[in-house]
């Protein structure tokens, strides 16, 4: 990597869309020590008036390509649709600026294995902003998996609904980047094969609503519901071990983790096939205590890190492109009705590989 690392000097930083995610991403910046604001990038006059409202004497600037000639520029952070991320990451790279990008890297598996070969090729971090991976409670849950808390890991659930924010790309790549990237960390083990099922209602080809299942290298699997049309928000998944069950909930204020000494058990080794016996454990429920703090400061620190230290990310290229893989193919079986369909590794991928992914 070519980063100037050890400079303490904070990283100046444009921010680039200011529709949902960007004001947080903009406050952080902001107040974290590491960086400094030069500019928000945004051509919506509308949302120009709401930034400059929030925050008075900051500098607002309509021309993407404005901002990557300023030498004050070191790094930028890209929260706009999925469709726009390859060009303006692409471009961002090209100029030799630092990039964070929302979830997902890109719209499609070639588009970002282009992106993560340009990042090596150019020497500058490309990190993917996979923000639950920054969470006290995911981290948390990603340790007692480490620890063996859990056992074998059987299969997982996971309910990810609201009544949210309609969106062309559907829900599939507005929701599904979350589960999958908290799995694969989770897990630590490829993704080999999806299915998806989903439904249109109010545009054809723009799924409001996709049940998916995902099968991991170990054998362990994983159903994951999304949805923009539900009377709540959920956000729960479930974890079953051979030792233990965990429930994660990340809209419960208090129990965020709960960690379940339940299951079922041999009650001795069978004789013979017809003689399994099988006893019920129903042990205690513990919820840990976990320290707050705010997942997007922890992942604009751990972009800091990597830019100055040179340290590798925990939402990583390698797992943002993993994720893109995944998508890719639940998109594929979401429109072939269901169909299975493989999942390449990151392991695969050569430098500029523009391959298509295979159905099974």
């Amino acid at each position: 990597m070519t980063n100037e690392l050890g400079n303490n000097a904070p990283i100046g930083t444009v921010v680039v869309g200011y529709g949902y995610w960007g004001p947080n991403i903009v406050r952080n910046v902001i107040e974290r020590p590491e960086f400094e604001l030069v500019a928000l990038c945004e051509r919506d006059q509308s949302r120009i008036a709401e930034f400059e409202k929030r925050t008075p004497g900051a500098a607002s600037i309509d021309s993407f390509e404005k901002a990557l000639a300023d030498p004050d520029v070191e790094a930028v952070a890209i929260a706009t649709p999925p469709h726009t991320h390859y060009m303006l990451v692409r471009q961002a790279l090209e100029a030799g600026k630092q990039v964070l990008v929302e979830k997902p890297l890109a719209r499609t598996a070639g588009e970002a294995a282009e992106l993560v070969a340009l990042s090596e090729e150019v020497g500058k971090v490309l990190m993917p902003g996979h923000t639950f991976l920054y969470s006290p409670p995911v981290n948390k849950v990603k340790e007692l998996i480490d620890e063996e808390v859990l056992g074998e890991i059987y299969f997982a659930t996971s309910s990810r609904m609201n009544l949210g924010l309609y969106q062309r790309d559907g829900v599939v790549l507005d929701l599904a980047p979350h589960d999958l990237s908290i799995l694969l960390y989770w897990l630590g083990e490829p993704l080999v094969e999806v299915t998806a099922n989903g439904r249109s209602v109010f545009q054809d080809g723009v799924h409001e609503t996709a049940f998916l299942t995902l099968r991991f290298a170990s054998g362990a699997q994983a159903n994951v519901q999304v949805s923009w049309l539900a009377p709540r928000k959920m956000r729960q998944m479930v974890i079953v071990g051979s030792r233990r069950m965990i429930q994660y909930e990340d809209t419960a204020s208090d129990d965020a983790v709960r960690i379940y000494d339940r299951g079922l058990d041999f009650a001795e080794p069978p004789a013979n096939f017809g003689e399994y016996r099988l006893s019920y454990r129903t042990g205690d429920m513990v919820a840990p205590q976990i320290a707050a703090a705010e997942p997007l400061g922890l992942e604009l620190k751990d972009f800091a890190s990597a830019i100055r230290q040179g340290t590798t990310p925990v939402s990583s290229p390698r797992l943002g492109l993993e994720v893109v893989f995944a998508l890719e193919a639940l998109e594929r079986s979401l429109h072939a009705h269901g169909e299975p369909v493989k999942v390449r590794s990151a392991d695969d991928v050569r430098s500029r590989d523009r391959l298509p992914l295979t159905v099974a």
